[in-house]
């Protein structure tokens, strides 16, 4: 008789930086944590610091609570917090009668060592923590919504602020009385974005021939009558969910050759989110987005070194997932998995040209069986007056 194989699936680390932890346990905690999933799920015990056990108990979605010292191995626990939380896990799996381990991409070699220590196999699941995660439920949509909400808040500050901003006689912006930059932008939108709850990498508020690099966070004064880009994309402190959003403002006169390339990038921003439902691949998305682009008179892909700087064309892939990330899987591109019911997108085409800079719009999309619904409200004109 072929002797039963008890397998177990453990997840660990910090969850304050793990998201995919985070997201299992709906528990934060900055010390190093063990999560071991015994009898198919059924049972499950997180291995944490003593001190955070009650809150533990409280919050975390597990059966059972525990601290390292619940699992010492004969010869003892480490005075290293992470070795010993390790030692532990391996002593819990060995008392389980546990005989193989499934771990997810980023468990930490410290615990697989401990384990295979113990005598137990472990393997990796590279998709274990990303397709579960990938499916986002009603709660962690209604966080999506409202970090996008606050997203949309700060864009429309931001682009109002430059767009009623004066011109001095060689078209560089002013706001109060000093040279509107990037640099400011950026900071009044810190600071709307910290008195919301929310914490922010740099923003994109780039103006110019500059903003053809699709990611240069933008330098230097704005300038009127040229094309501003500006992507926000911060996290809520409270819930841990991302917004993500770009609109593109002009100050002053609209030229015809930037209001030509504002029509094709909404007209392709709607074709990526018209294309967009379960079951559709993000190679099928980022397709339909690159065609739409292509029928209104503009090239695809990254220009070679000998293109003029009049090239103008979209150089990046159509989007990309969110969550407790501003970038997660599945990608809008090439080789784009299938996608999934409940899967948060960005849909962000973009036009670059050396010559005048750039137009970007993006919003963000949760996936459902036949469509899309796009969580974004704001308006995506180049006016903000």
């Amino acid at each position: 008789m072929t002797e039963e194989i008890k397998t177990a699936v453990v997840m660990a680390g910090s969850p304050s930086i793990n998201a995919a932890l985070y997201r299992r346990l709906r528990f934060s905690v900055v010390d190093s944590v063990v999560l071991i999933e015994l009898d198919a799920g059924v049972r499950s015990v997180l291995i944490l610091r003593d001190i955070e056990m009650e809150r533990a108990a409280r919050n975390a979605r597990v059966t059972d609570v525990h601290c390292p010292a619940d699992f010492t191995p004969v010869k003892g626990l480490s005075g290293n917090r992470e070795t010993a939380t390790a030692q532990a896990a391996a002593e819990c799996l060995r008392r389980s009668g546990v005989s193989r381990v499934i771990g997810d991409r980023s468990l930490p070699l410290i615990y697989v060592e401990m384990i295979r220590r113990a005598g137990i196999a472990v393997e990796c699941d590279s998709n274990l923590g990303i397709l579960d995660r990938r499916q986002k439920d009603e709660e962690e949509v209604a966080c999506l919504r409202e970090s996008q909400r606050i997203t949309e808040k700060a864009i429309e500050m931001a682009c109002r602020m430059i767009a009623v901003s004066d011109a001095d006689s060689d078209g560089s912006l002013h706001c109060e009385g000093e040279v509107l930059t990037s640099e400011r932008v950026r900071f009044e939108i810190d600071q709307f974005l910290l008195s919301e709850g929310f914490t922010n990498p740099s923003s994109i508020v780039a103006g110019g021939p500059i903003a053809a690099d699709c990611h240069n966070f933008g330098s230097g004064p704005l300038k009127t009558s040229s094309p501003v880009i500006v992507d926000v994309f911060p996290t809520n402190r409270a819930t841990r969910y991302c917004g993500d959003c770009t609109r593109t403002v002009v100050h002053g006169d609209i030229h015809d050759e930037v209001a030509r390339m504002h029509v094709a990038v909404g007209k392709a921003k709607q074709a990526g989110i018209s294309a967009t439902r379960a079951g559709v691949t993000g190679e099928s998305v980022h397709e339909a987005t690159l065609a739409s682009i292509v029928a209104s008179g503009y090239s695809v892909g990254l220009p070679d070194s000998e293109e003029p700087d009049t090239y103008c064309g979209m150089t990046h892939g159509t989007g990309h997932g969110i969550g407790l990330e501003v970038h997660e899987p599945p990608l809008l591109d090439f080789r784009g998995p299938e996608l999934l019911e409940g899967d948060a997108l960005t849909i962000e085409p973009g036009l670059y040209c050396k010559a005048i800079g750039a137009v970007r719009l993006e919003d963000m999309v949760i996936v459902g069986e036949s469509g899309c619904e796009n969580l974004n409200r704001l308006p995506e004109g180049l006016s903000w007056k």
